[in-house]
């Protein structure tokens, strides 16, 4: 909070310095271009004055200090909630996929076991050739 007050003390002494030194500069300068001067002063500080309306000024707490909005520990655990969201969705997702692919395997090895060849049939490099001269017809 200190870091706000010291820069807008900051802010304030600089503009009192430009005012000063456009002040200074304006005494040379004809009627007419002083009297446009004064107006557009007139307006920044116009503008000025709006906008600090319109800054929201800081809420005081009963033992003075200042409270800010989503401070504190609900900050922190607004940030962290949709990490676990993530990690848990993460997590269901490798499970059912883990499921998905057990149960692909389960049918092959049941698909396998059931057939009428023995899985050893299907590593001979024999009956690997035997399959592909029987397809060879059935393409023509």
């Amino acid at each position: 909070m200190n870091t706000t007050l010291s820069t807008s003390a900051a802010e304030e002494q600089f503009g009192r310095r430009v005012a000063a030194r456009l002040s200074a500069g304006a005494e040379d300068l004809p009627h007419e271009i002083s009297e446009r001067l004064r107006a557009a002063r007139t307006q920044a500080l116009a503008r000025r004055k709006v906008v600090r309306v319109l800054q929201a000024a800081p809420a005081m707490l009963p033992n003075g200090s200042t409270a800010a909005l989503g401070g504190g520990w609900w900050t922190r655990i607004g940030a962290i909630i949709p990490l676990i969201a993530l990690v848990a969705g993460l997590v269901v997702i490798t499970s059912l996929q883990e499921d998905s692919r057990t149960n692909e395997l389960a049918e092959v090895d049941a698909a396998l076991l059931t057939d009428d060849l023995p899985p050893a049939a299907y590593t001979d490099p024999g009956f690997a050739q035997f399959l592909k001269s029987e397809s060879a017809p059935a393409q023509r």
